[in-house]
């Protein structure tokens, strides 16, 4: 493919939130910068990192023309990239993490696959796990989406990283860009909001990289995701009640039951019990569950100290 000259005001800029990355956001930026699309801004946002990230990146800067740096105090991924977008000058927006990386020829796909299709707001691509085990590793190209059932399929769940997509800039200034509130899912809460009203189209080639760190996934985080994923469907159906009534009350029922079962239960075989008991505390509290998994729900009405000891029992 032909790279795209460079221009003044570049077509695509990539906005990167980075906190404590000083040993792979190098890898990152370079990913970038090896695209074969040649019209983009960086805009790196340091998120208060307290390792030696901001330093790095100001010498990643003085080697590339088209990198600028941001710091704020340490606010959250969604804060920084909303800093990022404040001051992004491309008409296209693209969201790389400081960790993940992109086929060279990535964005020039993206964006011509964007440019052919004037009233979609948004491409989306495949993409492959690197770091997890390999039948978690495959590559990976989604469905295509856009369809009658595209609202209720997309709050089931996020259907693709961050990375693996390129959104028009007006699509995300009507959005309202990401909601701060979220400290984690704040993706599956844009592309929800964009995605639901706007078209999509689909790139049906693997061209982002989302790279899996162990030690990373503690339980903190994994309770906080699937509390965040259970607030933004919510929310998301209260703002738009017009959906709810078109889906219907049981369709919204399993809507909202599905994801947080299965996270709950995978939680649960897992041994995960930290997460498990906090979740099955919020399936009952919701009212979320079928009559024959109370035998897993009603012991996590017991303190967690209590709980934790009892469901190790039956592993004796």
């Amino acid at each position: 493919m032909n790279s795209v000259i460079d221009s003044e005001k570049p077509l695509i800029s990539v906005v990167m939130p980075c906190y404590n990355e000083a040993e792979r956001i190098g890898e990152a930026v370079a990913s970038v910068f090896r695209q074969t699309f040649r019209s983009l801004e960086l805009i790196v946002v340091d998120d208060g990192s307290s390792d030696n990230s901001l330093q790095v990146l100001y010498g990643l800067q003085a080697k590339h023309g088209r990198l600028q740096v941001f710091s704020q105090p340490n606010r959250g991924a969604g804060p920084a990239r909303n800093m990022g977008l404040q001051h992004a000058r491309g008409e296209y927006i693209a969201f790389l993490d400081a960790d993940d990386a992109w086929h060279p020829a990535c964005l020039e796909k993206l964006h011509a696959r964007l440019a052919a299709t004037p009233d979609a707001a948004l491409v989306y691509c495949g993409w492959q796990n690197i770091g997890l085990p390999a039948d978690q590793g495959r590559p990976f190209i989604p469905p295509e989406y856009e369809g009658p059932d595209k609202v209720e399929t997309l709050l089931r769940g996020c259907r693709w990283p961050i990375h693996a997509a390129l959104t028009r800039r007006e699509a995300i200034t009507r959005s309202g860009g990401f909601d701060e509130q979220w400290s984690s899912c704040m993706d599956y809460d844009l592309w929800l909001r964009i995605a639901a009203f706007e078209r999509i189209v689909r790139l049906p080639e693997v061209l982002a990289y989302y790279h899996h760190h162990g030690g990373e996934q503690i339980t903190k985080n994994r309770l906080r995701i699937a509390t965040n994923h259970c607030r933004i469907q919510e929310q998301f159906l209260e703002r738009h009640p017009e959906v709810a009534a078109r889906l219907g009350p049981a369709r919204v029922r399993d809507i909202l039951e599905s994801e947080l079962r299965r996270r709950a239960f995978t939680s649960y075989w897992k041994r995960d019990l930290v997460t498990a008991h906090a979740l099955f505390r919020r399936m009952l509290g919701k009212r979320r569950f079928r009559p024959r998994e109370l035998r897993y729900l009603l012991p996590a009405l017991l303190p967690l100290q209590l709980y934790v000891p009892l469901i190790r029992r039956f592993d004796q």
